[in-house]
């Protein structure tokens, strides 16, 4: 299979000539629709605008924001006019904000009023409070030099800041030869977009990728879907990660695919988009399967028109696999495995792919994309059914770390393989497992033990909702085990039972030592769970209890 040679803007101007009249994006909360045509005029609007703004090829666009429409378009419109679009978690703060504002050097920021009860202006203000007395499009800010135009997703008027509005009109200034010229200027090689890795450990990092890297990752994702035009995909995943705006959105677009999209996740409202729409696929993370499919209403509003759709972002338990085909009826539903760095999948299920397969292994490599695993202390390519760190290569790696060579260096060898630090297995056929992190593995007394092993058995226990297991210091093992629990709405559930449960059915050195019951996890705001928070307050607990 050939590789696209298409900018982010070009894409979207593909489709718009193949299917101008065909619904490109739905919002049912704000009966919202527009056509393929319309969309892409919108966009040319937007991509103007931030002309107008000043905006050169390559500069920085942070945008700030849940799945608004307005984002939606500037991911289009910055695809058109070559601003580097910014990603910024929506659930940031202003240490957070500021730090990625600064090490970016974005010249503009997109934002929304509020997310979720919390004030970003205020947040903004917290750390530029040169905005309240600046002019617009030259804010003068200490901590922030680079930072020159804000852009609030409001119809309110606030000092300093444009409206969605102006900017729109101030596009009008610009004439249609001057975009043309823009986007000629463009090439499909460039840097379009910038997301932050979460940061787990130590300050994020900004993961540059190219039109190459996303729109040609997105068209292999549907292509593993088997997305056409007669797709109607529901995206409640946000777009600041890499799941919402490449398996969502440029997806889609790569197959004229219409888009009904969510600006927040919420199980209820998933459910009603999913089936007022006919909507034929769905994305989401583990934890938003299973809390659809045990909301109170799920009899009532129960898919019938799914087919597709992936479940990604972590580790996929098998039993929410199977609810997911045989309860919501995406029997074509697949797995994709991925990070940022690598734009982001790097293996997929197939549509076709055997159930077990779907539940087992993250697929295969997608096309134009090499594997491999390796011995981490040797750098020896490991023997199939081995385990071993996962390397990857090919057009979907990113051009590195923004203003970081040494992590770049770290992360990309000398032979352009991306090393993932996470641990697989590849099996003969190449379908690959992924077993967990390296630095989640858990070694006691010298036996190497897998979290995803004992999590995907404690799935099986009819009373466990979802589970997370993680390893704390001990003393004697060097390493000790814990499970955390969320039992079922009803059950009642004892560490007592958990423990019988795998008595005889797992080694005894699998056997979690510590169990603890919650009623949720500790996530970032693209729905994965945060383990090294798990970490932490198992070791504030132990604390207490000895």
């Amino acid at each position: 299979m050939s590789l696209l040679s298409l900018t982010v803007g070009e894409l979207l101007e593909k489709q718009a000539a193949a299917y101008p009249d065909h619904e490109a994006f739905v919002y049912p909360e704000k009966a919202l629709r527009k056509t393929y045509a319309e969309f892409n005029e919108m966009a040319d609007e937007a991509a103007k605008g931030m002309m107008a703004l000043g905006i050169e090829k390559g500069d920085h666009v942070a945008i700030w924001s849940d799945n608004k429409p307005e984002w939606l378009v500037s991911q289009f419109a910055s695809g058109k006019m070559g601003g580097v679009l910014v990603t910024v978690n929506t659930n940031y703060r202003a240490q957070e904000l500021e730090y990625l504002l600064k090490q970016s050097d974005a010249s503009t920021l997109i934002l929304a009023e509020d997310f979720r009860g919390t004030s970003y202006l205020d947040i903004l203000k917290e750390i530029c409070p040169e905005l309240e007395t600046s002019e617009k499009g030259d804010l003068q800010s200490d901590r922030l030099p680079f930072l020159k135009n804000i852009v609030v997703l409001s119809d309110k008027s606030y000092p300093g800041c444009y409206s969605w509005q102006d900017v729109l009109d101030m596009g009008m200034t610009i004439k249609d030869v001057e975009l043309e010229e823009r986007k000629q200027s463009l090439s499909h090689t460039d840097v379009i977009n910038m997301q932050y890795t979460s940061g787990t450990t130590g300050f994020p990092k900004g993961v540059m990728l190219t039109h190459d890297n996303i729109v040609n990752n997105g068209n292999q994702v549907a292509d593993c879907m088997r997305l056409t035009e007669e797709d109607r995909l529901c995206i409640p995943v946000p777009f600041f990660h890499c799941f919402g705006c490449v398996l969502g959105t440029l997806a889609a677009v790569s197959k004229g695919t219409t888009m009904v999209i969510l600006e927040q996740f919420d199980a209820e409202k998933v459910l009603t988009a999913v089936k007022e729409e006919h909507c034929t696929a769905l994305h989401g993370v583990p934890t938003m399967f299973i809390a659809e499919l045990n909301h109170p209403q799920f009899e009532t509003l129960k898919p019938t028109t799914l087919r597709t759709g992936i479940m990604a972002g972590s580790t996929c338990p098998m039993e929410v696999m199977k609810s997911v085909i045989e309860d919501m009826g995406a029997e074509e539903i697949t797995i994709a495995y991925g990070q940022t760095e690598s734009s982001p999948v790097i293996t997929q299920t197939k549509a076709d792919d055997p159930i077990e397969l779907r539940v087992k292994s993250v697929g295969r490599a997608h096309p134009n994309v090499e594997v491999k695993v390796i011995d981490p202390a040797t750098g020896e390519e490991a023997e199939p059914g081995m385990p071993g760190e996962l390397c990857t290569r090919g057009y979907l790696v990113m051009k590195g770390y923004y203003k970081n060579e040494e992590a770049t260096s770290t992360a990309i060898d000398p032979e352009g393989w991306l090393h993932t630090g996470d641990i697989a297995v590849m099996d003969e056929e190449g379908y690959v497992e992924i077993t967990g992190r390296m630095k989640d593995m858990i070694i006691r007394g010298g036996e190497n033990v897998y979290p995803r092993e004992i999590e995907e058995f404690l799935y099986e226990h009819p009373d466990i909702l979802d589970v997370q297991i993680v390893g704390i210091p001990d003393q004697k093992y060097g390493e000790e085990i814990m499970a955390w629990i969320i039992p079922k709405d009803g059950r009642s559930l004892s560490e007592q039972d958990v423990r019988e449960f795998c008595e005889g059915r797992i080694s005894k050195h699998k056997i979690p030592r510590y169990i603890e019951f919650t009623d949720e996890y500790p996530m970032t705001a693209s729905g994965k769970i945060q383990k090294f928070r798990l970490r932490e307050s198992a070791l504030e607990l132990l604390k207490t209890q000895r």
